[in-house]
Order: structure tokens, then sequence, then C-alpha cells
């Protein structure tokens, strides 16, 4: 285990030097970083003046080793919005979208595993055409379409749950099911499937003519192994998950990163924007290293090579 670990450490080192050389990238990409940061009227001779104290009129590939430099040490550069470092205004935001994303999940399993499994266990029945039906809905439903339509519902209309903010529990029951919607359509059709070519197996048929009950052929010998798969896909949406939590952020003005990466792209804070997106990569990466540790917890065959 700890070999793999190891492992899977060190093979993310060459995917996040390829993730800082894109996010470096990004300051150019949205123009001259000079005429981001000076008024229309500035003179030529402050124009050179900045461009030589960021270091922008030293080679490319110098510029990108001093930002490989600082950001072995946390430094983003300085967020001219809020006059501080980028990072410290990054992480202080990342909880909230840590609450939202878990929620989003919390709402998806519930919904997602008793849907797929009924479905799969009732193939081709009147459950079976509900929940494949609900799952192609769910994930042609657009986030802000549906953020806004249970606003309109229960906040506007019956006045159940607040609209926007982050305060109580009750905050977070709408975007949480705004988000967890489409990875709750996309988990039901995974286990779905998933079932269906377990229940198939020999070892299924052997545990059903051995007279065990179908609740435990299915929970217990069915359901355990379908999970392997869900976890691959489910890793691999981690960051549709996090574009998803963009969008519900500003629908419903939860103030977590999504929010703050939205707003810093509308006034081109390029450091909060480059410390953003790298913080996204990182989350990316590790869920995928932890669902390489969860085959191991579902499945005690699979071996770490």
């Amino acid at each position: 285990m700890i070999k793999f670990l190891i492992k899977r450490l060190l093979e993310f080192i060459p995917v996040l030097l390829i993730i800082s050389f894109i996010v470096f990238t990004l300051v150019f990409v949205a123009g001259d970083p000079v005429a981001l940061l000076l008024p229309e009227d500035a003179s030529q001779e402050d124009i050179e003046n900045l461009r030589e104290a960021l270091g922008l009129d030293r080679p490319f590939i110098v510029q990108y080793g001093t930002y490989l430099s600082g950001l072995l040490q946390g430094d983003f550069g300085k967020s001219f919005r809020y006059n501080s470092d980028a990072l410290p205004i990054v992480l202080e935001r990342l909880p909230a979208t840590i609450e939202l994303a878990l929620s989003a999940m919390v709402v998806a399993i519930i919904i997602a595993i008793p849907m797929g499994v009924w479905s799969a266990s009732k193939r081709n029945s009147f459950v079976d055409l509900f929940a494949t039906g609900g799952s192609v809905l769910g994930k042609a439903m657009p986030n802000f379409w549906l953020g806004i339509m249970l606003i309109l519902l229960f906040s506007v209309t019956l006045g159940w749950l607040p609209v926007s903010g982050r305060g109580s529990w009750m905050h977070l029951i709408l975007p949480a099911i705004t988000l967890g919607t489409g990875i709750a359509a996309e988990m039901t059709r995974l286990i779905r499937s998933s079932m269906l070519e377990i229940l198939s197996q020999d070892y299924i048929r052997t545990a059903k003519s051995k007279g065990l009950r179908k609740f435990l052929v299915i929970y217990k010998h069915a359901f355990r192994n379908s999970l392997i798969p869900v976890i691959t896909i489910t890793a691999l949406q981690t960051s549709t998950l996090v574009g998803g939590a963009l969008v519900t952020e500003t629908v419903f003005s939860w103030p977590g990163l999504g929010q703050l990466l939205i707003q810093a792209i509308n006034t081109r804070d390029m450091a909060i924007v480059q410390a953003s997106v790298f913080v996204i990569a990182i989350l990316v990466i590790l869920m995928n290293l932890i669902a390489d540790l969860l085959y191991r917890v579902l499945d005690p065959r699979i071996k770490y090579n």
C-alpha cells in the first residue's frame, strides 16, 4: 500500500508540471497583463516600468521558471482586486465548495443507489423505464435552469427555503439538489449497467440456487462488486462536479471557490484565476487517488503493483 501511494504521488509530479505551465499561460491568454493593470491613458514609460517590475521583459522560459519557483512556495502573486496574496483568498473559499460538493454527492448517492439497483433487479419493468427516463432527463437539464426552477418553486412561491447565501443547513438544500441531480442521473445509469452485468454472472446464479434471499443476493453479492466501475467513472467526473459547482454557486450566490473564480474571470484578476485553477486541479488528482484506494476496500483481491 505504501509503495503504491509513493508511486502514485511520483506520477503526479509531471502532471502538476503540465498543469502549472497551463495555469501560467492563462495570464497571456487574457491579453497583455500590463494593459490589464494600468489605466487606458497610461504613458509608454509607465507601461515599460511596470513590465520591467513584473519581469515581463525577460524571456518566456525565464518567466515560467520564476513562476514555478514561487509556486513551490505557495506564491501565486497578489490579487489587485483584494490587494492581498491570491492563495489564502482561494483557500478561504475552498471549504464552502467542498461542503457543497460533498452534499451534492450525498444527494446523488441517496437517489442513485436505490434507483440503479431497483432498475437492474426489475429489468424492462415500469420501474426500469422510470429510472432510465429519469437518468436521461437529469443529464439533459442544465444546472442553471434547474437551480432557477427550484428557487421559483421553493423560495419564491412556497417560501420554504432561502434563495441565496451560506448560513444554516437550509441554505445548502437547493444548491446540493441542483448540483447533485446531474451526478445522480449518471450514477443511476452506471449502477444499473454494472448491476445487470454482475447479475448475469455464474456466482450470482449459484447464490440464487442455494436459496439465498433476493435481497442478500443483490446487496451483499452483486451490489458491492458493481461499485468498482462506478467509482472509476465517478472519480473521473470530479472535473464535471467542479464545473457544475461554478454555475451552481453563481446561481445561489454560494460563497465558494466557483463564485470566486467567475468573479475573478469577469474582473480579469489573473492571480485569483491561476490559484483557483491550480487548487481545483489538485482536488481532481486527489479524488482519483482516493478512488484507487477504494478499489482495495471494495475488492480485497485487487493488488497494488
